[in-house]
Parts: C-alpha cells; sequence; structure tokens
C-alpha cells in the first residue's frame, strides 16, 4: 500500500470515528454539559472576583484580609466590591497602608463591610428599598448598616462613614452569592 492511500485510510478512520462520537446518549450528553460548564470559568464568589482584572486590587485585599476562604464555599452573600478605580481614588498611601499593617483588623473589617448575608440581585435590593418607603437597611456581616435608595434606575449605597457609593453593574452570579460592582469604597465609619 502506497504512503498516500495510507494517509487517505487514515483519514477516512478519524472522520468515521468523529461521526459516531457525535451521537451521544441524554447521559452521556449531559455529563458531556456538565465537564463544559465546569471548565466555563469561575463560579464561587472568590473566583469570580480573582477573575475579574477591574477587580484586582479588591481581589489582593479580600486575600490578604483572610476572609477569601469564607467566600469560597460558604454562603450566599451579597458583595458589593468596588472596583480598583474606586481604591485608586482612596490614594495609593491609604491603599498600601492597608494592605501592608501587621494587624489585619482594618483590612478585614472593610472587607466584611461590603458583604451581606444572602443573595439579593438587584432587583431584590429594589424591591427592599420599596417596601422600606425609599430606604432599605443592609446589614453587613461586620455588623454594621448599609443604607440603600434608588435614584432613577440606579442603586445608591450609604455607607457607616456616610459617603453615597453607586453600583455600576450588578447581578454578577456566582454559585454562593451575587456580586454588585461598586464606584467607591463601603467603608465601616
Amino acid at each position: 500500500m502506497s504512503p498516500l492511500s495510507k494517509i487517505f485510510l487514515a483519514t477516512a478512520a478519524l472522520a468515521t470515528i468523529t461521526a459516531c462520537s457525535s451521537e451521544m446518549s441524554e447521559e452521556e450528553q449531559a455529563i458531556y454539559d456538565e465537564r463544559l460548564e465546569e471548565e466555563a470559568g469561575p463560579t464561587n464568589l472568590t473566583a469570580i472576583v480573582q477573575n475579574n482584572p477591574d477587580l484586582s486590587t479588591a481581589s489582593t485585599m479580600v486575600a490578604i484580609s483572610g476572609i477569601a476562604v469564607d467566600l469560597k464555599d460558604d454562603g450566599p452573600f451579597t458583595v458589593f466590591v468596588a472596583n480598583n478605580e474606586a481604591f485608586d481614588k482612596m490614594g495609593q498611601d491609604k491603599v498600601n497602608e492597608l494592605m501592608t499593617a501587621d494587624d489585619k483588623s482594618e483590612l478585614a473589617s472593610i472587607a466584611r463591610f461590603g458583604l451581606v448575608k444572602g443573595d439579593m440581585k438587584s432587583t431584590d435590593i429594589a424591591k427592599a428599598i420599596t417596601d422600606g418607603g425609599g430606604t432599605a437597611s443592609l446589614t453587613t456581616l461586620e455588623g454594621g448598616n448599609i443604607t440603600a435608595t434608588m435614584e432613577g434606575d440606579s442603586i445608591i449605597l450609604e455607607d457607616g462613614a456616610g459617603n453615597k457609593v453607586n453600583v455600576i453593574e450588578a447581578d454578577i452570579e456566582s454559585s454562593n452569592g451575587t456580586v454588585h460592582i461598586i464606584d467607591q469604597v463601603l467603608m465601616p465609619k
């Protein structure tokens, strides 16, 4: 048999195998779909934050503070996470101070202040605001409260220091809660 005939025969055999393998049973298709979903990307809150380049400062701070382990599997949580631009507004000196301090309690306090127990989508927050006569109080894992209001269709949060923060990207779903990206860092006091 000539080398060209061998190549043709091998190509035909591969095409036949590929055609046969495309006919999966329902069980095989379910297994295949599950694997694709697992490989699709991050699913828990920690992974969602870690894999978003616009949240790299928050990701580092969450890891340093020690609460990343809680966010990985516990929950569900609603997370209000500041983007990199929000941390830039704090000033590099303050960010460096938080990240390098021997006592991580202030950093952990800030990180926990952006966490609310339970899974709240933007529609849930808007409903709580409506039900509350224009405001809703969200209790954070830090033990403080975030006051939520609406300006038009936008959700506005007020932190413990009286700063007003805008939700700029809402409803990023994960396996253990929802992430809302905000334009300033929420501060406990």
